[in-house]
């Protein structure tokens, strides 16, 4: 019984011990998001960045909302990460309103 509550123990801090930061930033790109080809250039360079969890798009809002493990990464490497494949992110707010400009490619 003893050796029973002492691995409950151990098996109980591991598990708080490997417990995630998971945080979520949301971010406006230059260039706009337009169509769901945007949206998917996004997505499909930004899921291979050590730590992202998870990414949500939309064209409508032109936001880019990133939920990832803060042990792994943070803001800046994913703003650097918006670069390697052409784009600017600047971090927003879920309230923000983005005006979306007309013509821009």
């Amino acid at each position: 019984m003893k050796k029973s509550i002492i691995t409950l123990v151990l098996l109980m801090v591991a598990m708080i011990a490997s417990a995630k930061e998971l945080k979520t930033v949301i971010f406006t790109t230059t260039p706009q998001m337009h169509c769901a080809n945007c949206e998917n250039k996004v997505k499909g360079n930004l899921r291979f960045e050590k730590g992202v969890k998870e990414i949500k798009t939309s064209t409508e809002e032109q936001k880019v909302y990133i939920t990832y493990d803060a042990k792994k990464t943070d803001e800046a490497k994913l703003q650097k990460a918006f670069e390697k494949f052409g784009y600017k992110a600047v971090k927003t707010t879920k309230d923000a309103k983005i005006p979306v400009h007309e013509g821009e490619v």
